[in-house]
């Protein structure tokens, strides 16, 4: 019998987990269950707002509790465009937020807002006002722009800021309403900070002094919607910046001493968003818990915390121990909106795992909707109707053949096998995972290979989906084969040239020179004397393969035409950490330089701003540029059924039509097991929110 995911007949949901469904109290309003979708991004916000809402929306259908908004700016002189966030700035805004929490309640959650004044974090490039926060300073950003001090008038317009856009997220519909301190961005956190705040009157110097408008504005906030709407707070307990900030055993602790009973829920991390929603790469599930754990012993209030939790069992332990009453989760919510409804259902091997790779993050930097690797139908739930766990039937009694199980071949495997398609999934490999088998094993990169894992035991629930290792298939065997489809799904190699973005011809290279692929390198190959890498991928290949090699004990010198190391990353929250390691390991670094020539024992370089040339030392060069796909097999098929009727379909899919990160392949092969049989859109294939025309 075909496995089918909306067939599934739940079992018994195992006794341990029960604690996980019981209720808790946050004032005025109660929660289902224990599972909470603290605030994050998600590129979508007042730009497209049905998109935003049927996300969440989804969200709560997963059996989330608790299901907040982004970080929502309450008016125009602190505003963050081009990000993309929430707005909430007048009563016009009302209804987008409405519909958010609607499609909430229809699946029994609670609604939560979190209304934000960001201040020195804003350089409102839209409104053009003059950005104010608790000191004179340069805005965040790198622009030419500086905030003004707040004055007593400005403290008082701010505090009824707040206080108008909780009685607007009352009018929505909303059950709980944030007062904002985290992350470093809030002008709330600004007053609380020594490194910002250099005011000498009553909300300056003394920490009580700067904890004066926290209070204020909590007690403001409570004071005008307490009655039926549940108040967080958001803190950040420590910075990770010793005695120069707020830390859990200093100020960060004194502040949840002396405000502990002022707000309903305390909602605590540690900052800045880096440090928050660190990557697997850095840090482990739960690295937060010994900061937060303080929390519960000085509040009688409910403490939801975070911490790329997806194992229940961990989450259950740290509800036992008292840590917690609610188990926050931003990325773990957004890789699988059912992780609670599976653990509720007893299905924890259909729980798709986040693996922390933070390209959900890089979606806000980009300001477009969300992306997941792990789950292709983030941002797809209204665009194109994608649900993370409903997919249409099959249209007909056909059978697909796969050529190649990496993460698009894996993910389309599974999909059509949804479907209920007859599916083959054929690679030349002794094991499934294409590119991740390798990357996988790469340092800080374990937990990418989630994204095989659970693909893997999907398919094999699945009678209609066969499996076959070791098993190369030449243009002839696929047209003999008999399928009514063929997928290519071979992906891509990396060249040796040098050719990339700063290189458009191959790099001049002697024939006796040692060049290495990161492919070879993966594929065990032996690096000798001084290795060179050059970097112009950007993202996390070239300072992986630094890592790796200098770990080996090699003298490793990186060089890159961008100014800092792996600068794509900083989309991803982790380039700052990276190129840290790296220096501290002993890697040499040069930016702003390309590789004009590669000899057996140097290296030649040239500055991208002077011109200039020298030399380096050079045994092994590893050139880290572009790949290009391996389609040999797709166009030896193409040109045998070119001009025949009645052959297989042949499609390419992921990295074999052109590569890309791990989230774009998958993707790739979801899309092509949704779109299989359905009519061919003939313009934009997905719905868009386009702007209203005013009446003036």
């Amino acid at each position: 019998m075909t496995r089918v995911e909306t067939d599934f007949v739940p079992s018994k949901r195992d006794p341990r987990y029960d604690i996980l469904f019981e209720p808790v109290q946050i004032g005025p309003v109660a929660t289902k269950n224990r599972f909470y979708q603290v605030p994050h991004c998600n590129g979508m916000g007042h730009q497209f707002p049905s998109s935003m809402a049927e996300m969440r929306g989804i969200k709560a259908e997963g059996g989330w509790g608790v299901v907040c908004t982004e970080q929502v700016e309450i008016h125009h002189s602190s505003e963050l465009t081009p990000v993309i966030e929430g707005r909430f700035w007048d009563d016009r805004d009302i209804p987008v937020m409405a519909k958010m929490c609607d499609k909430i309640h229809a699946h029994g959650g609670l609604a939560g807002i979190e209304p934000c004044y960001d201040g020195l974090h804003t350089a409102n490039r839209y409104s053009r006002e003059i950005p104010m926060t608790v000191s004179a300073r340069p805005v965040s950003y790198r622009e030419p722009i500086q905030a003004r001090a707040m004055d007593l008038q400005d403290i008082r317009d701010v505090r009824r800021y707040h206080v108008e856009a909780a009685i607007r997220a009352k009018k929505a519909g909303f059950d709980i309403i944030y007062v904002y301190a985290g992350h470093d961005l809030s002008v709330i956190s600004h007053f609380l900070s020594r490194r910002y705040n250099d005011r000498s009157d009553a909300y300056g110097g003394s920490l009580e002094n700067r904890v004066r408008l926290y209070r204020e504005i909590l007690s403001d906030v409570k004071d005008a919607v307490g009655d039926r709407c549940a108040i967080a707070t958001r803190f950040a307990v420590d910075e990770l910046m010793g005695s120069a900030g707020l830390t859990s055993e200093g100020e960060g602790r004194d502040v949840v001493e002396m405000l502990a009973e002022y707000p309903d829920l305390w909602d605590v991390n540690v900052s800045d968003w880096d440090n928050d929603s660190m990557t697997s790469r850095f840090a482990q599930s739960g690295f937060q818990d010994s900061y937060v754990s303080f929390v519960k012993k000085v509040t009688s209030k409910p403490v939801v915390g975070v911490g790329r939790y997806t194992s229940p069992d961990a989450m259950v332990s740290l509800i036992k121990s008292g840590a917690l009453d609610l188990i926050g989760a931003a990325r773990p919510s957004i890789a699988d909106p059912f992780l609670p409804k599976k653990v509720e259902e007893g299905r924890l091997e259909d729980i798709r795992e986040c693996i922390g790779c933070n390209i959900c993050v890089s979606a806000d930097f980009h300001s477009v909707p969300l992306r997941c690797t792990q789950n292709p139908t983030m941002g797809e739930e209204w665009r194109k109707g994608w649900h993370p766990e409903r997919i249409a039937k099959a249209h007909a009694e056909e059978s697909v053949l796969i050529v190649g199980g990496g993460p698009s071949g894996l993910e389309a495997a599974r999909a059509l096998g949804q479907r209920g398609y007859h599916v083959t999934l054929a690679d030349a490999a002794s094991e499934l995972g294409g590119r991740l088998n390798r990357e996988g094993r790469l340092p800080g990169l374990g937990e990418w290979r989630r994204v095989i894992d659970y693909r893997k035991y999907q398919i094999s629930q699945m009678a209609n989906v066969d499996t076959y290792l070791e098993s190369t298939l030449s243009a002839d065997q696929l047209l003999e084969f008999g399928a009514d489809h063929i997928v290519i799904a071979t992906g891509a190699k990396w060249v040796s040239t040098g050719v990339g973005r700063a290189l458009y011809a191959p790099i001049e290279t002697d024939a006796n020179a040692h060049v290495l692929t990161p492919d070879q390198l993966m594929d065990g190959a032996e690096a000798s004397g001084p290795v060179v890498i050059y970097d112009d991928e950007h993202y996390y290949m070239g300072s992986v393969l630094a890592e790796k090699l200098r770990a080996e004990g090699h003298a490793v010198t990186l060089v890159t035409p961008a100014a800092d190391v792996s600068t794509w990353t900083h989309n991803t929250l982790e380039q700052h950490r990276i190129q840290s390691r790296l220096m501290k390991m002993g890697v040499q670094i040069v930016p702003n330089h390309s590789v004009a020539a590669c000899r057996k024992d140097h290296v030649s370089l040239t500055c991208g701003y002077t011109g200039q040339t020298y030399t380096l030392a050079c045994e092994t060069f590893v050139p880290v540029t572009m790949r290009l796909p391996d389609e040999a097999l797709y166009l030896q098929a193409a040109d045998i059924i070119a001009g025949r009727s009645d052959v297989p379909s042949l499609r390419k899919i992921g990295d074999c039509i052109a590569p890309g990160t791990i989230a774009a392949a998958v993707y790739s092969g979801h899309r092509y097991a949704r779109e299989l049989g359905e009519p061919a859109s003939d313009g934009v294939p997905f719905r868009r929110e386009l702007p209203a025309l005013s009446a003036d």
